[in-house]
């Protein structure tokens, strides 16, 4: 019979519309009958499921696999990754045309698995996202796993990471043996602390051989997961990891037209009609995708205490200004500046 927690994703996944998700619960509990010895209950739901119009078209990848978990991980797995079921899709983002054409195309070849390796190819499934902190690199992982029902884990560097030799390259293969048992996007964020290069001048032995670890384990993984790597640091990395990586894809900060695009959908409740985007264009320069939306958010928080319906360009343009820039100084503010007796005065209110 069917869990609660079972039962519950399956009405929850139904009521939110999100048929990869409820076929994939779907067949979970199929394989739980299964192992409780209800084989005729498991034949039966496998064969709804199967014959569900939602089901996908031939050649796409989701029918056969092993079901989707919905719990945590339980075990030595449990502090490793951290499980969640994102629902931001691809169309919740502003990308660059290149990056979303990318990351389309790896839809595609995932969903049409089988076809590619009835022909001896392989489909695109380990991605190297490179790029500024807050310009959509970890959020492009959970809107893949949003786009294919699939759980995103996150991978936990702090309890990856140990000081005892050979523990860290032993949880590394608990992680990729996970991937081959349980199906997600299995996400290595800030990477660069497990993939800098071997001979650096940071270079340790210990994490010489974590990488000579991740670099074997990664070469060797068949699954159909996902693996998604992302850095801030790319010059940093190693450069045998990149022909492991069926792709790179690079973040930018945005361009003044995709600045617009942020806002506008951040501020969608607003009444923007007054707003002049060109200006908001130019005082976002320099600026990360998050930086903008938090931007927005407070200018919206401003306008409701105000009493306003709508945002103003001064209060948008002053809370992008107000946003630090790469080097860590407010636009419009001075640095603090050290007097001739070697103290920090304060700035002027």
């Amino acid at each position: 019979m069917a869990t609660a927690e079972q039962l519950k994703a399956l009405v929850k996944s139904y009521t939110a519309g999100d048929d990869d998700r409820f076929r994939s619960v779907a067949l979970q509990i199929a394989a739980h009958a299964a192992r409780s010895g209800q084989s005729r209950l498991a034949d039966d739901l496998q064969s709804l499921v199967d014959k569900s119009p939602r089901a996908r078209g031939p050649g796409e990848r989701d029918a056969h696999l092993p079901p989707v978990p919905i719990t945590r991980p339980a075990g030595d797995l449990a502090g490793l990754v951290v499980a969640s079921y994102p629902k931001v899709r691809l169309p919740d983002m502003v990308l660059a045309a290149d990056t979303r054409s990318r990351l389309d195309r790896t839809l595609r070849e995932y969903r049409a698995g089988d076809t590619l390796r009835s022909r001896g190819l392989r489909p695109r499934r380990k991605l190297l996202l490179a790029g500024p902190p807050g310009c959509g690199k970890t959020m492009t992982a959970a809107a893949l796993a949003g786009e294919l029902g699939l759980p995103l884990l996150s991978v936990q560097l702090h309890a990856l990471i140990t000081k005892f030799m050979g523990e860290t390259a032993a949880k590394l293969h608990l992680i990729f043996d996970a991937m081959a048992r349980s199906r997600g996007v299995y996400l290595f964020d800030e990477f660069d602390a497990i993939g800098a290069q071997r001979g650096s001048q940071h270079d340790v032995g210990e994490i010489r051989r974590v990488l000579n670890s991740f670099l074997q384990f990664l070469e060797q993984d068949n699954s159909d997961s996902l693996v998604v790597a992302a850095t801030n640091l790319q010059g940093m990395l190693d450069e045998a990891l990149y022909r492991r990586f069926d792709d790179v894809l690079q973040y930018e900060r945005p361009d003044a037209a995709m600045v617009v695009q942020l806002a506008k959908n951040r501020l969608s409740l607003f009444d923007t009609t007054k707003v002049s985007w060109p200006k908001v264009g130019a005082a976002a320069k320099g600026l990360s995708h998050a930086d903008v939306v938090r931007a927005c958010e407070d200018a919206a928080k401003d306008a409701v205490l105000a009493g306003q319906e709508g945002v103003r360009t001064s209060d948008l343009a002053r809370t992008l200004e107000e946003r630090p820039r790469s080097r860590g100084t407010p636009k419009g503010r001075p640095r603090k500046r050290k007097s001739d007796d070697g103290q920090v005065p304060p700035l002027d209110d």
